[in-house]
């Protein structure tokens, strides 16, 4: 590094801490998305869950172009297959308004569910608005029921993070829990990369910070 170099750094000390930060938060994001990565994948390669009372299916954005959210359908159809197999009873599916649309995730996963020809009961939350309030108000619907074990449905990249909310809210001690991931065809796109390898380890570093995860 020259020396006019070198002195344009001291002459700008905050230059310099604000590369180091960048940094350290572009090495954490690439660190907790391969944490995602490697989980996520080993979801998706394991058995299917033994079975339960229910299958708790996390919402997502309802719509996208226009059309059904495939992110969200592909959790469905998981839940529907959980269901043929004899895994789960019921399906439960919690998801509130979309402020992107209007529409209640509930709502659309019980018509999908019905249009792909699921006549098994189904349960709807239609009020959370966030993975952490899935699982809260999901709780009070299930405990209401007289639930006792439940596989949680959701992305792959995003189990992660659920099972430490599931343990840090003691919902894992309110119900025997498993997991299942949904092999949506979207998670792989473009866009679901940049869910899983950005927005997601954000929302993690934010849960984090707020205390409920750990």
């Amino acid at each position: 590094m020259s020396r006019f170099a070198r002195s344009g750094w001291r002459r700008r000390p905050w230059l310099a801490g604000l590369c180091v930060g960048l940094l350290a938060g572009v090495l954490t994001d690439v660190a907790i998305a391969g944490v995602i990565w490697q989980r996520a994948e080993a979801a998706l390669a394991g058995p299917m869950p033994r079975a339960a009372d229910v299958a708790l299916v996390l919402g997502n954005r309802a719509y996208l172009d226009g059309k059904p959210n495939p992110c969200l359908t592909g959790r469905v159809d998981q839940g529907i297959v959980l269901a043929r197999a004899g895994r789960a009873q019921t399906l439960v599916f919690s998801g509130g308004v979309d402020v992107e649309d209007g529409r209640i995730e509930a709502e659309v996963m019980r018509d999908h569910a019905t249009a792909e020809g699921y006549t098994g009961p189904m349960v709807l939350e239609s009020v959370s608005s966030s993975t952490r309030a899935n699982l809260s108000l999901s709780r009070t619907v299930l405990e209401a029921n007289g639930v006792r074990s439940v596989i949680i449905v959701s992305e792959p990249y995003h189990l992660w993070r659920i099972e430490r909310l599931v343990r840090a809210s003691g919902f894992d001690q309110a119900f025997d829990v498993q997991y299942a991931a949904a092999p949506t065809s979207c998670w792989r796109r473009w866009g679901m990369l940049f869910k899983g390898a950005l927005r997601e380890p954000a929302a993690i570093v934010n849960n984090a910070s707020l205390g409920y995860l750990f």
